[in-house]
């Protein structure tokens, strides 16, 4: 036995000079930990399941690989490798007359609150390892059985999910989950479930995981998930499509609408309430997460044009199909189809993908474009004067007011706002060329000096048959445009670029706001900048006013329930937009999930102007301290700021610096 560790001692050290060390990047933990000991411990996980049977009998077995990420081979127990590796097991079936999977590997339980009792699909219990004569590999014999008489044809899947434990070298825990489908009796696979790929999760979530990490993946999620399983403290199921239907949907639910809530009781009796979530993007928009087309296409997408009683009703959840409440009585799925096929001839007629259609997507809505010509009459204390062409969809002229609505800003300084001016452009007269031309009533400041821009917004209203053919106006809106110049001759420099709007509509699908006028992340900055409040809009007896700064706002947006505290802004009308149980789909540190250029890290352009926050704990703050303190809301953030800004400005860089101990990608790496 010496003789075999000391060989295996060889072979690693070989292995490991021969592959080198691994790039970890600057959001990773080992990116900052001691090169010696990441050289020794080889952070990460790597699992696969390699083999499986399901011998005649039922017993079942599978066999798995563990490495390091450059393919070392793992020692399950952690003697011989650094980290101890749990693994735990599943194995689940597709049974031939449905499409969703069922688990042999059950548990039972019995919920305190109801006293009932639930059958679930869980990993398996009491099976045994045994070491494989190849190193890093491993045969898991499960203690769970396939029943007698077990369909040997059918697709059978073996799920297996880890962790490896390396908090004794404060490199957190790694995970890593894997899936491998076979069919006992041998052959191809040909039965699958592949609805919604794990990319498409991963565009909101990052790395959709769940039940503390380990388990990843929609092919791992889906074996647990399925209509045998239900939380017996709610009566809920947690089918996979039933379960995230309602998550996503949160808020929207008819049933949380009508004063009810949607809630899972999980591990230890702890109570997730989901009736506060809103889903990102429009919750009609099915195809953001079954995607037919790009990197992310599922090959049974269409299933969401496939009605059944399940899917529809996990959204519409008013209707009771068996007692014909909200719908006419259905018994089975096998009439669905005939009235909602997958398409039909119009938008909003009782199709699948007819009834989803998002009014701003459709297809009556054209669309028209700006360009700014040029801008003149730029130094200051003149009032600038702007040359613009307006075309359709076709590329015809517009004239201005053919626009229901259009208006021109003019802002700056560009590189960091805090002045601009929105001036209505449709009385604008364009020559027969198409060019109109706007001369600004406001002139550029005196004492102006550096870039200013003018950036252009508005809209056509578009008028159509909508939703049960009742007329519908719906804004069809231009796509923001912007053109900085300098006022005083010097290099024109534009404002800084934080986020890319890619990033905002991974989740979003398109994001706009203000009645779709602002849909350019360039447009929003222009007036969400540090001096900004919702004072105009909130009432007196609700001050002090709201940081709208858009570092603040956005940053306070996401991680609203962490907040500590209500935040909620004043809108145009009066509304009342109360972000305070808002939550990130993935972890608020990871800031490269918005930010881009590294563009979160230290130190900032310099000499920002300070930011307007009244309900902070300090009513006006540097900019470096402003973007902080939006998600670390504590009074001991706020002193610990306080305390390293003078009168020469904040010294956040010192301690948070790019290679400072507590830089900001090394305290929010994972």
């Amino acid at each position: 036995m010496r003789k075999r560790h000391f060989y295996w001692l060889i072979v690693l050290v070989g292995a490991a000079l021969s592959a080198g060390p691994r790039a970890y990047n600057a959001l990773e933990k080992a990116f900052y930990a001691d090169p010696k000991t990441v050289s020794f411990v080889r952070p990460g996980l790597e699992m696969k399941v390699i083999a499986a049977v399901v011998n005649a009998d039922g017993s079942i077995a599978a066999r798995v690989r563990l490495t390091d990420p450059l393919g070392v081979p793992l020692d399950r127990l952690g003697v011989t490798t650094p980290g101890p590796v749990a693994v735990s097991m599943v194995a689940a079936f597709i049974p031939k007359d449905q499409k969703v999977y069922r688990a042999y590997t059950t548990r039972v339980q019995t919920s305190p609150i109801t006293r009932v009792s639930a059958t679930q699909a869980s990993s398996d219990t009491g099976g045994f390892w045994t070491k494989n004569d190849v190193e890093g590999e491993y045969t898991y014999t499960f203690a769970t059985r396939a029943p007698a008489g077990f369909d040997r044809t059918a697709t059978h899947t073996i799920g297996a999910y880890a962790s490896r434990n390396l908090t004794a070298f404060d490199l957190g825990t790694n995970y890593a989950s894997s899936t491998f489908d076979f069919v006992p009796a041998g052959g191809p696979v040909t039965q699958v479930r592949d609805v919604i790929k794990t990319g498409s999760c991963n565009a909101c979530h990052v790395t959709i995981s769940a039940h503390g990490g380990a388990r990843r993946g929609l092919e791992m999620c889906v074996l647990c998930h399925t209509p045998q399983t239900v939380d017996p403290d709610t009566g809920n199921t947690v089918d996979m499509t039933v379960m995230t239907h309602k998550i996503h949907m949160g808020k929207d639910l008819p049933s949380v609408k009508a004063g009810g809530k949607y809630s899972i009781i999980g591990f230890g009796q702890t109570e997730v309430d989901y009736s506060a979530v809103g889903f990102p993007a429009n919750p009609r928009n099915c195809a953001a997460c079954h995607a037919q087309t790009g990197p992310n296409a599922a090959s049974q997408a269409t299933a969401m044009f496939e009605p059944s009683r399940t899917a529809c009703g996990s959204c519409h959840d008013n209707i009771d199909f068996a007692a014909g409440k909200g719908h006419l009585v259905q018994t089975s799925d096998a009439q669905c189809g005939q009235c909602h096929r997958p398409e039909g001839e119009r938008e909003w007629d009782i199709s699948v993908k007819g009834a989803h259609v998002v009014p701003e997507f459709s297809r009556n809505l054209k669309g028209q474009s700006i360009e700014l010509i040029e801008v003149r009459d730029t130094a200051p204390g003149q009032n600038p004067i702007v040359s613009y062409r307006l075309r359709d969809s076709e590329g015809r002229p517009l004239a201005p007011a053919d626009m229901t609505s259009l208006s021109l800003i003019l802002a700056g300084p560009a590189p960091d706002y805090t002045t601009y001016t929105s001036e209505a452009s449709r009385t604008d007269t364009a020559s027969a060329a198409g060019i109109a031309t706007h001369r600004f009533a406001v002139a550029i400041p005196a004492a102006a000096r550096g870039t200013y821009s003018v950036s252009a917004e508005g809209y056509r209203n578009a008028s159509f048959e909508g939703p049960g053919r009742i007329p519908t106006t719906v804004r069809d809106p231009l796509k923001n445009v912007i053109t900085y110049f300098s006022v005083d001759g010097t290099r024109v420099e534009r404002r800084r670029q934080v986020v890319a709007l890619e990033k905002c509509n991974a989740c979003h699908t398109r994001l706009e706001a203000h009645g779709r006028n602002r849909n350019q992340i360039e447009a929003c900055v222009v007036c969400h900048n540090a001096t900004m409040t919702d004072g105009a809009r909130r009432p007196a007896a609700q001050a002090p006013n709201e940081a709208i700064s858009f570092a603040s706002m956005v940053h306070r947006i996401h991680t609203g329930k962490e907040q500590g505290r209500p935040y909620i802004i004043y809108g145009f009308g009066g509304s009342v937009n109360d972000f305070s149980k808002v939550g990130f789909p993935t972890s608020a540190s990871d800031c490269s999930t918005c930010h881009v250029n590294n563009s979160q890290s230290l130190p900032l352009r310099p000499n920002l102007t300070a930011v307007t926050d009244p309900r902070g704990w300090l009513p006006t703050v540097g900019a470096t301290t402003a973007a902080c303190l939006s998600c670390h809301t504590s009074r001991d953030a706020a002193a610990h700021a306080q305390l390293n800004t003078s009168p020469l400005g904040e010294s956040c860089t010192v301690c948070h610096g790019p290679n400072a101990e507590f830089s900001v990608n090394r305290v929010h790496a994972r």
